[in-house]
Formats: structure tokens, C-alpha cells, sequence
């Protein structure tokens, strides 16, 4: 029979270690980023570690295994109990749970995948292509870009067009600003969810207007010239499955648009940061083969993928554990609190050869990484795992095949901080000049 002593005391399991107190307050009085205790937890205690910020333990999963075991062996036992993007997301598949979940998650699946994933290959291109014609001019005439804005816009325009089939027009782009500003408010909102929604309010409200047009215009069969888009395969659902309200609808849209621009463009930034104070990484992806080669883009995707081992997609994935269970040999009990977190996991040097250096080799090369699958996990693991994954690689790529040959960013600034919420995102802007 199962025993609900809660994490650490259990007689049956061994006991979770858990942070002393003092170290929790030393760090409240420090002011740090949660990371920051995250860290201490990690390495004072190891991989499945406990730490107490109110009156109930709240458990720390770094560790391969344990990781697998939470992610991707028991979905079940370890649920997502409330998405902190809810307010500006509503019911989307990224929020939703239980059987409601697993029908929305089934319609977007063949979306991303085979088939699916052909049909947006045009739409990333074309995104790409704006995008390069853009930096083009930019280094024809000298004006100062920002990076980080210049990938939300890449990443926005690429998500627009497969979800309507037209190109980001500025009107639109100006109004879907109100997204990452959301966002970006999330971590510094009143915990009263009306309180939140009313200091959003108005970001909401243009949120709302653009999706209620581009609804109604799949709904009238008005595909863009690049054809039907995703919304049109939303918008059919809803003549087969009542579920499907417009509110669904829309929490869907902007589900995708949230998870389809905002990850990517903040993945791209760090890469050209971490090109920036790593130039040789970048001359070797490019000497890796021919402009279109197999040895190129294996190279470009190495690039892509070392930036989101030292900052992945989701930096904490948390849970919550509704039954009893044994993990990695600990005991934790049903109601605990779970934080699965792939950016320590990812900055292990038990796991990592000298996590802290940017190496793309690790990707390129057998035997440079670890082979279990809960040692790296930018985009989760398990059911639950990101449905874009491979669409964020993909759009990332092709747009590094187009400016990494023509283009190296010159900051004239950089951000000396990282910003933790949604995504790890770095704490203000990129100025940059282009030299070709």
C-alpha cells in the first residue's frame, strides 16, 4: 500500500535530501533568480532534490532517469496542473489537460509532421527569404538592426503564414506585438487572475481582434495566396466537433502563435550572442560542406542545437504528482509539487564534458554526448512533448542557411542578463550593425 508521508520521510523509500533552510533564506535575502536556488539544490543535494519556499516541500528533477521516469515513462502520474500562460492562451493544447488534451493533440499532431510538415516547407522559406532581402538592405545602408527583434519578426512571419497562408503584413505585426508583451508581464503579474487580466487588458484585447479576423476569414474559405493554412484545418474541425467554439479556436491560434515565434526567436538571439563571443563556431558550420549540402545543415543544426542545450525552449517544466510513487529510488508522495528542469540537466558536468563552453561539435561528432534520453530535452520529453519541435528546427535551419554566408551581426551592445519566464530570454535589446 502506498504511503502519503510527504517528500523525504517516507519509511519505504529513501529520503529526498532537502535544502537547509538557511540556504533558502541566504538566498531570499540575496534577491537572486529562482535558477539561482535551483542551482544550489543541484549541486549540494544532486539530481532529484528538495527545497521548501512555503509550508510543503517542492521536489527539484535534474537527473537523466528521473526525468524519464516524470516526463516520459509516467505521464499519467505527473500532470501539468495550470499553465502559467493560461491567462493569454486560455484552453489551448499547451494548457489543456486529460481527454481534452489528448483530442486536441491528436488533431494538431499530423500537422507537424511528414506530410504535414511539407506543406509549410514553402511558408519557411519564403519567411526566410523576406528576412535576408531585409538584412540585405540593412547592411547596404548601415542601419543599426536589433537581433532580437529582427528573429521575432522572422519567426512571426513564419508562424502567420502557416497558420493563415498570407505573409506578415505590418498592421498585423504591430498588432501581434501585444503577444511577447504579454509574455514578457506574465512573471511580474498580481497573483488574482482578474487582476491580471485587467492590467493586460488592452495587449489582450488586440490579441482577441486579430484572431477573431483571421477566424472569420477561414471560416468564409478565404485561403492566402500561399493556400489554406493551419486555421482552416481549426476551423474544419469545428463542423465535426462542437468542442471546436470559436473561443477554442482562438485559444488554439494564439497557443501556436505563442509557442511557434517565441521559442524560436529567442533561441536565434542567443545564437547570435553566443556567435558573437564564438566566431570560429560559425566559420566551421560554414566550412562544414557546399551551400545546400547534408554536411551544412547538419552543421547549421548542431549550431542550433548547442544553443538550446544552454538554453532550452522550456528552462522548467513543472509538474505535479497525483499518486504516490518511487523516483530514481525516492519516495514522493501524491500533491507534491514536481519542477523538472533541462537547464541544469543540460549544464550537468556529470552528463557534459565541460558544459559551460559553447561546442557544437557535441552534435556532430558520436560519443561527444550523453545517450540518454533524459540528458537533453529542449523541447520535453514524452506525450507532452512540443508538437513544433520539428518545425522550430526546421525554420531555424533553413533561416541560418540564408544568413549565416552573407552576414555577421557587430553588437554594439549586449545584454548582461537573462531573463527567466516562459523562455530564458536575454534581458534587453541586441543592436547590431551587419557586416557582410
Amino acid at each position: 500500500m502506498a504511503t502519503h508521508a510527504r517528500p523525504g520521510t517516507s519509511p519505504t523509500g529513501r529520503r529526498i535530501p532537502e535544502l537547509e533552510p538557511a540556504v533558502v533564506r541566504e538566498w531570499q535575502a540575496g534577491g537572486g533568480e529562482l535558477v539561482d536556488l535551483f542551482t544550489r539544490a543541484r549541486e549540494q543535494l544532486g539530481g532529484v532534490a528538495a527545497f521548501r519556499l512555503g509550508p510543503r516541500p517542492t521536489v527539484l528533477v535534474t537527473e537523466p532517469q528521473a526525468v524519464q521516469h516524470v516526463l516520459a515513462l509516467h505521464p499519467d502520474r505527473y500532470v501539468k496542473r495550470s499553465h502559467r500562460a493560461r491567462l493569454l492562451i486560455g484552453d489551448g493544447v499547451l494548457a489543456a489537460t486529460g481527454e481534452a488534451w489528448q483530442r486536441q493533440r491528436r488533431l494538431l499532431q499530423s500537422q507537424f509532421t511528414g506530410r504535414g510538415m511539407r506543406r509549410y516547407e514553402e511558408r519557411i522559406t519564403g519567411a526566410a527569404r523576406t528576412t535576408a532581402a531585409r538584412w540585405a538592405a540593412y547592411a547596404r545602408t548601415g542601419e543599426v538592426l536589433d537581433v532580437g527583434e529582427e528573429m521575432r519578426r522572422f519567426a512571426l512571419d513564419t508562424i502567420w503564414r502557416s497558420l493563415t497562408g498570407h505573409p506578415l503584413d505590418p498592421g498585423t505585426e504591430r498588432e501581434l506585438m501585444s503577444v511577447p508583451a504579454v509574455v514578457a508581464a506574465l512573471p511580474s503579474l498580481p497573483a488574482d487572475s482578474a487582476a491580471a487580466r485587467g492590467a493586460v487588458a488592452e495587449d489582450l484585447a488586440r490579441i482577441d481582434a486579430v484572431a477573431a479576423r483571421a477566424i472569420a476569414a477561414a471560416r468564409d474559405d478565404e485561403p492566402g495566396p500561399e493556400g489554406p493554412g493551419l486555421l482552416h484545418v481549426l476551423v474544419e474541425a469545428a463542423g465535426t466537433r462542437p468542442e471546436y467554439t470559436d473561443r477554442l479556436i482562438r485559444d488554439e491560434l494564439v497557443t501556436l502563435l505563442v509557442a511557434g515565434h517565441e521559442t524560436t526567436a529567442t533561441t536565434l538571439t542567443w545564437l547570435y550572442l553566443l556567435l558573437d563571443r564564438h566566431p570560429a563556431a560559425r566559420e566551421r558550420a560554414l566550412a562544414a560542406g557546399a551551400e545546400g549540402s547534408p554536411q551544412r545543415r547538419e552543421a547549421v543544426q548542431a549550431l542550433v542545437h548547442e544553443t538550446l542545450r544552454f538554453y532550452p525552449s522550456a528552462w522548467i517544466l513543472p509538474r505535479y504528482a497525483t499518486a504516490d510513487d518511487v523516483v530514481a529510488g525516492y519516495e514522493v508522495a501524491a500533491d507534491t509539487d514536481i519542477l523538472v528542469c533541462p537547464y541544469l540537466t543540460h549544464r550537468d558536468p556529470g552528463l557534459w564534458e565541460d558544459p559551460e563552453r559553447f561546442d557544437p561539435g557535441r552534435f556532430t561528432t558520436p560519443g561527444r554526448r550523453p545517450t540518454h534520453p533524459g540528458s537533453y530535452y529542449p523541447f520535453g520529453l514524452g506525450a507532452r512533448a512540443c508538437l513544433g519541435l520539428q518545425f522550430a528546427l526546421r525554420e531555424s535551419t533553413v533561416l541560418l542557411e540564408h544568413l549565416l554566408p552573407a552576414h555577421t551581426p557587430r553588437f554594439h551592445s549586449v545584454p548582461d542578463r537573462s531573463a527567466y519566464s516562459i523562455t530564458v530570454r536575454p534581458d534587453g535589446p541586441t543592436p547590431a550593425s551587419l557586416a557582410g
